[in-house]
């Protein structure tokens, strides 16, 4: 791109077109003092600090709404500027309650700083009483609160709700020197549209909305800012965690917003949910189980009993009697270690880890039709895309950042919207179409919709038959499937499915989003196989702005995927059970190594319950909540001779466990997370860990020492390093590399940029394969004795099994408890009122919980989160195991759903 040339204080300067004179200045590190602007927003220039002068055009210029243009002369500092800058500070200050030494933002406003700097007289003016203010929208609020004292009215609270957010929760109210910042009818911050997301904070020059939690415990000026990548969903958001010198515990969290993929936005997690890190629950001592109850040991007594029982049980019953659950929510250094162990110490390939629960179908789908198993292109393309597609992701809850950027796309009008979902999610409510199926019919519902694409011709003919082949044999099976029938499966009208087609069948370029509604089911990988082949039909894949793009559950689930902390590959997808590779690895680790088939998850547990498997190392995970049919996991866990559990907290999981060893968290370690569009990036010590504890993979390496298997290395960058020897993906990508900007894999050589999106020259397995994908049912379906169907997700407040988020009192106090999610008609049918608590019970077990009545779902389906212990959504949950992936059915089965008079009396 041709740039442009400008002079701004006598400086010659070069810009991209398009710029406004303040980016242009900023980005050639030029300051022009600014209050109301936010590189994130559309600039309005209504504080008006950024005037300049432009040569040969009379007056003041706003410099962040004017474009720059090529030959400009600019001045930025002359006396007239000044004068009239030094009169807006003291007007803005007439306003502005002035208590720098009590405010948290003392040394870092630009408010002050722009005081001091124009010799600003705060007293020039009269001060304006600070409006009365009795319906605060943030009264009684525990979260954020709003002091109308040091609010300066640039509105940029206001607008990064509306523009960036999307959630219009806030306004402006009242006139003149009353004006204050509300939400509509100044209903409580609870009761709007908030999503509790912070934006709001991380935004506002003054401090004048803040967290109320880390009010008074410490100023800007007192903490070391730490850039970090977050420990919730898989979009990686990059943070700054805001240490206290003296305390050495975290203040706050705030964000950059020149970094992506997040560009300075935090969801409410990411925002509010890090006072996990010091919980006083946390653990901080090796502990044994004797006698029913535990006891603390020294680390040199754990390590020697843990060492000594693995190795009297792999000598007793062999190695494939041993195995190990690895965990998205550890750093990719810690899932290698942890897989290696098992292979080179246990001896097995038992290893697995909870991407069997949300992504094993992606894995095996996406292989069998492109070549490898991850998400074909980057995040922010989705904003460009003329149509999105987004079928079983309820994605601003899920992963709230990615889905603001749909909002956004929506909002700008340069995308159509197509979601499909059992439920009426957030995104509906701007989506062109709703396709609203039945839980477990998506096979249906995609045929149907190539089906049309079809008989209407608007398949990419050229794209078929140059990059694809067994298109016939899809063809034939798709012609099964017309519209009608479609419809009369899923129960989505005829004519949405054709529409539905025709958006995607006539658009440029289509981006598919897809999470765990379409990946856990029996029919996981037939799901799966069904968007690559849509994708393949219209010409979708290896373009900028298409693909079939996988949303990661968790932070680390593609990096440990990566690491290969699973039964079949390597790290780096290579087969465990190829000859060659075995030998590879063999060599590398200087061991001799399994090709024995090893199992999975659900494998392991079923093993464990009948008696083949006898001992069991945990890192990181708790399914005694997120495994289906919990009540046959807690029994198989029961019955392990040995069972080890490392983690930050006693979780239910290590409740059972006979040895628990402490790990150190997010916040206490080095190393890397891979977000879900393989990018791999930092993770940052913040702060010293907690006594007692220890980083995981350094806990790994001194049990395989006290097993005779040393493990030497020195630090996460050193492990790192052997990942880029031995696995391809990631031979250019080092510790040292990333410092500033995450790569994407694959990414072969060190000099290599990485790569934004898969399969632009040709799939990797060839060509892409269509699949002949028939319809088939659920395992469990409606009868008289269980006549509802229920499905299960996630909440924007809470994440997975609520280790970590229940600990923050922000997040557990906004929702504290689970609910079922109940059609009214159903409700009226049952005689069940709003939050009565009542009995839902499966073929598997019974649970307690209490009723949210709502048209979310439709008549004759309820809806459950798995984030509450009280309410253990997986104790319903079918077991049932797609036949390729090995993934559970945790998104149907039928229930009944029971008045407990005694209960509600």
């Amino acid at each position: 791109m041709t740039k442009i040339s400008l002079t701004i204080d006598g400086r010659k300067i070069s810009a991209s077109p398009g710029m406004t004179i303040l980016q242009a200045a900023l980005e050639n590190g030029i300051m022009i003092p600014n209050l109301c602007n936010d590189p994130r927003l559309v600039p309005t220039g209504s504080c008006r600090m950024c005037i300049v002068e432009i040569d040969k055009q009379p007056g003041f210029h706003t410099s962040c709404t004017r474009i720059a243009e090529d030959g400009m002369i600019i001045n930025t500092h002359t006396d007239e500027i000044k004068a009239m800058r030094k009169t807006l500070l003291e007007f803005i200050f007439r306003e502005h309650v002035t208590t720098c030494p009590t405010c948290d933002s003392d040394g870092n406003c630009k408010l002050q700083d722009y005081g001091y700097e124009y010799g600003v007289d705060v007293n020039k003016f009269t001060q304006i009483p600070v409006p009365s203010f009795p319906d605060n929208y943030t009264r009684n609020d525990h979260a954020i609160h709003y002091d109308p004292g040091h609010c300066i009215r640039c509105q940029r609270c206001v607008r990064i709700c509306a523009e960036v957010q999307c959630a219009e929760a806030l306004t402006m109210e009242n006139r003149s020197n009353s004006v204050v910042v509300s939400t509509g009818l100044g209903k409580p911050l609870r009761e709007s549209t908030c999503e509790y997301c912070g934006q709001c904070i991380s935004t506002c020059p003054t401090g004048a909305i803040y967290e109320k939690n880390s009010r008074g415990k410490g100023k800007i000026k007192d903490v070391v800012k730490t850039r970090t990548t977050c420990p919730y969903c898989g979009v990686g958001c990059q943070m700054e965690l805001n240490v206290h010198k003296e305390t050495n515990k975290i203040m706050r969290v705030t964000t950059n917003v020149d970094l992506l993929p997040n560009y300075g936005n935090l969801c409410v997690k990411g925002r509010f949910g890090i006072e996990f890190v010091h919980s006083p629950k946390r653990l901080s001592s090796p502990l044994v189980r004797e006698n029913g109850s535990f006891r603390e040991i020294t680390w040199d007594q754990a390590l020697k009993l843990v060492s000594e029982k693995f190795l009297a049980l792999k000598k007793q019953y062999g190695p494939d009697a041993l195995a190990g659950l690895s965990s998205a929510k550890t750093t990719n250094e810690d899932n290698y270690i942890m897989q290696k162990f098992i292979r080179a110490v246990f001896g097995t390939n038992n290893i697995d880890h909870c991407a069997r629960l949300c992504h094993a179908s992606t894995v095996t789908g996406l292989s069998m039709a492109f070549g490898s198993g991850a998400m074909t292109n980057s995040i922010n393309e989705v904003r460009r895309a003329p149509v999105i597609f987004v079928i079983g992701s309820n994605t601003t809850e899920c992963h709230p950042v990615l889905g603001i950027l749909i909002r956004q796309a929506v909002a700008a009008g340069t995308s159509k919207l197509i979601v499909a979902d059992p439920r009426r999610i957030p995104l509906t409510h701007v989506a062109n179409l709703h396709l609203q199926q039945r839980p477990g019919t998506d096979v249906a519902l995609v045929n149907g919709m190539m089906n049309v694409i079809l008989s209407e011709k608007l398949e990419d003919e050229d794209y078929i038959r140059e990059r694809c082949e067994n298109f016939e044999a899809f063809r034939a099976e798709v012609e099964k499937c017309p519209p009608k029938t479609a419809a009369q499966i899923t129960g989505v009208p005829e004519k949405d499915i054709i529409a539905a087609a025709r958006l995607i069948g006539k658009a440029a370029a289509t981006y598919t989003i897809y999470s765990m509604g379409i990946t856990q089911h029996t029919t996981g990988t037939d799901n799966v196989l069904s968007l690559a082949n849509l994708a393949m039909l219209t010409g979708n894949v290896g373009k900028e702005c298409t693909g079939v793009n996988p949303l990661r559950g968790q932070n680390n689930v593609q990096g440990a995927c990566d690491m290969g902390a699973l039964p079949n590959v390597f790290p780096g997808y290579q087969s465990a059970y190829d000859s060659e590779m075995v030998k590879k690895f063999s060599s590398a680790w200087k061991v001799p190594l399994s090709d024995k088939k090893g199992l999975t998850l659900v494998e392991m547990m079923n093993a464990a319950y009948d008696g083949s498997i006898h001992g069991l190392y945990l890192m990181g995970e708790n399914p005694l909540l997120s495994d289906p049919d919990i009540n046959h996991v807690k029994e198989a866990l029961s019955r392990l001779d040995f069972f080890v559990s490392q983690d930050i907290f006693l979780t239910e999981t290590a409740e059972l466990a006979h040895v628990v060893l402490p790990a150190t968290s997010f916040a206490e370690k080095s190393g890397t997370f891979t977000n879900t569009e393989r990018r791999v990036q930092l993770v940052n010590r913040a702060i010293e860990p907690l006594p007692g504890t220890r980083e995981d993979w350094k806990i790994i390496c001194q049990v395989a020492s006290h097993m005779g298997y040393p493990m030497n290395y020195g630090n996460a960058a050193e492990i790192m390093d052997e990942i880029a020897q031995l696995a391809p993906i990631y031979g250019g990508i080092s510790h040292e590399r990333i410092t500033e900007t995450g790569l994407q894999w694959p990414c072969p050589t060190p000099g290599h940029p990485g790569t934004l999106f898969l399969h632009k020259d040709g799939f990797k397995r060839g060509k892409g394969k269509f699949h002949a994908i028939p319809f088939i049912p659920p395992d469990e379906e409606p009868s008289n004795e269980y006549p509802l169907v229920l499905t299960t997700g996630r909440l924007l407040f809470h994440w997975h099994t609520g280790t970590m988020t229940r600990k923050c009192s922000v997040l557990d106090t906004l929702v504290p408890n689970a609910q079922l999610e109940m059609h009214p008609d159903d409700a009226g049918g049952f005689g069940i009122a709003q939050e009565e608590i009542v009995k839902a019970t499966s073929r598997r077990g019974v649970i307690t919980v209490p009723v949210c009545i709502t048209d979310k779902v439709k008549k004759g389906e309820v809806f459950l989160t798995f984030h509450f212990k009280e309410s253990p959504v997986n104790v319903l949950t079918n077991p049932a195991l797609d036949k390729t992936a090995k993934i559970p059915e945790l998104k149907v089965c039928a229930v009944r759903i029971e008045k407990i008079p005694e209960k509600n009396a």
